[in-house]
């Protein structure tokens, strides 16, 4: 999981448009992958050169998915190409943006986190951008490693649903539909981790359970970082009014929308979980250490009266009762334990222990 503050020391004192790439270092090269489709027709392709985008432009409904963004030739040359705004190519490098949606004149920005899990169950996240102009949609990834849109595009090759029916807008719902759906995933697998912890502290409290409540709780704020402004975006994207998106369309937004305020309420009682298990943790040390204080007590309690009797008959004085008594050490003793066994029933009839 990435820090929850990001870093953008590179462009400290640079102008604004100035296109710095601000995320983590990589090696490996962009990939662009080219969809264009229309009800009838279907092409895929990946693009070696950027100058390939251009021959689609105006031809049915073209769809490009840039992978890795850390090559800002590229991002520039492609800003250039489809007339995009210096200001989105900027945010499209800054890879710790806000959810947000942006309107410009001659297309949309939108911009939010995609979340996957990984082997270990721990959350990955990384930016999409995207860009939705009029017969076109660009994508912008900040990894290489796979996305949530695969189910899209068998849905595109295989023409199922009525994605190659509808327009642009739609498009864009059903890439906004993976991406949140992924959410409701990570939430259920943190909530079960949650269940577990909260079992295990039932039965007994470690100090890596305390690590672990820790550990979900920095999830819990990132998530709700990365998911809770997109409410803002979805409303915005419900309410447009420009060309781009249509009033059919709107009502799968609205249904995006209701998803999103069910993800914020499931984050919110996970927070809610977490504060409880966290007092149960407390609450458990609590008890683990007074059952300790009491066993001690008890042990202390039963020992006061032979340290009285051995204190008395330890003192220095030459006439003292029973000193050159045959039996008196036996009858000292037999005396010590018949009185701490009399206590220790006492306590036992009293339920102290």
């Amino acid at each position: 999981m990435k820090s929850l503050i990001g870093k953008r020391g590179k462009k400290a004192g640079l102008p604004p448009e100035s296109l710095v790439y601000v995320g983590e270092k990589k090696t490996e090269k962009i990939k662009i992958n080219l969809i264009n489709y229309n009800e009838i027709n279907f092409e895929e392709k990946e693009i070696k050169r950027i100058d390939e985008c251009q021959e689609y432009k105006g031809k049915a409904l073209t769809w490009i998915n840039v992978e890795g963004v850390h090559d800002v030739t590229i991002i520039e040359k492609l800003g250039k190409d489809f007339e995009i705004h210096p200001l989105i190519l900027e945010d499209i490098l800054n890879t710790d943006q806000r959810p947000k949606k942006e309107d410009f004149i001659n297309n949309i920005f939108i911009v939010l986190k995609m979340l996957s899990l990984n082997k270990n169950n721990e959350i990955i996240s990384e930016q999409v951008s995207m860009v939705v102009a009029p017969g076109y949609l660009i994508t912008f990834q900040e990894g290489i490693e796979g996305d949530v849109f695969n189910p899209i595009r068998e849905r595109i090759r295989n023409n199922k649903g009525a994605i190659r029916k509808l327009s642009v807008d739609y498009l864009v719902y059903s890439l906004l539909d993976a991406i949140i759906d992924k959410y409701f995933l990570i939430i259920e697998k943190i909530a079960e981790k949650i269940e577990l912890i909260e079992s295990e502290i039932i039965e007994k409290s470690f100090q890596k359970h305390l690590q672990d409540i820790h550990k979900i709780k920095q999830e819990a704020i990132f998530l709700r970082k990365s998911i809770w402004p997109l409410r803002e975006v979805i409303s915005s994207l419900e309410r447009d009014d420009s060309l781009i998106f249509k009033e059919t369309t709107r009502l799968y937004f609205r249904d995006l929308f209701d998803h999103t305020i069910h993800i914020i309420d499931n984050l919110e009682s996970l927070r809610e979980m977490l504060s409880a298990i966290t007092e149960i943790y407390l609450s458990n040390l609590s008890n683990k250490l007074n059952e300790t204080i009491r066993v001690l007590t008890i042990i202390s309690t039963l020992f006061i009266p032979p340290t009285f009797i051995v204190g008395i008959y330890g003192m220095n004085f030459k006439y003292l009762p029973e000193l050159e008594w045959k039996w008196g050490y036996p009858a000292v003793m037999i005396f010590i334990v018949l009185v701490s066994l009399s206590m220790f029933f006492y306590f036992k009839k009293k339920r102290w222990i």
